[in-house]
């Protein structure tokens, strides 16, 4: 009897805490993306099409994502020669272990720019829908990739400033945690 009260009691305040606690990856409001979306393959490699990074805003993504806590930049395990990945360190607790693809990567860029991600799959849908990101192909492969998107090369200080959201909103959602 005691033991059913706990358990209960514990599945009460979880409840409670889901529905009261906000959210560190969170639905977020993008703005609609101006360029017009890329041509990307549909299969994998996964990657954009005639797109050219701007050096200075790829090396400003890499600056910034260089801050969040128990992150090390580092040549990618899953991606493309030359992709950087965003690798998590070993001992850092996940809240979403199932959306890391593999590698201990939350994300990598690759050297268009463009950035392959695992956001809440609500964002994820949103990033769509207003332009930023398009569905990796595998996506609906796996239990716990429905947010893996690929998000499009930044190309001005303006996206990447929405690019940089989706990558704190990628951090936030696979380790519970913020990225500042």
């Amino acid at each position: 009897m005691l033991r059913y009260s706990i358990k209960r009691m514990s599945l009460t305040m979880a409840a409670f805490l889901a529905f009261t606690s906000p959210s560190l990856a969170q639905v977020m409001d993008l703005p609609m993306r101006e360029t017009d979306r890329p041509r990307t393959t549909d299969s994998v490699p996964h990657v954009q099409l005639g797109v050219e990074p701007v050096p200075e805003l790829v090396q400003d993504m890499l600056d910034h994502v260089e801050t969040f806590p128990g992150v090390r930049l580092g040549a990618t395990r899953v991606s493309l020669p030359g992709a950087i990945g965003f690798q998590l360190d070993a001992d850092l607790p996940l809240a979403n272990p199932q959306a890391i693809v593999g590698g201990g990567e939350f994300a990598h860029v690759h050297p268009d720019g463009s950035l392959h991600a695992s956001l809440d799959p609500a964002v994820a849908r949103e990033a769509v829908r207003q332009g930023w990101a398009i569905p990796h192909p595998w996506a609906d492969q796996r239990p716990g990739w429905e947010g893996f998107v690929m998000i499009y090369t930044p190309l001005t200080k303006q996206e990447l400033d929405v690019v940089l959201q989706l990558i704190e909103n990628s951090y936030a959602y696979v380790t519970g945690q913020s990225a500042t």
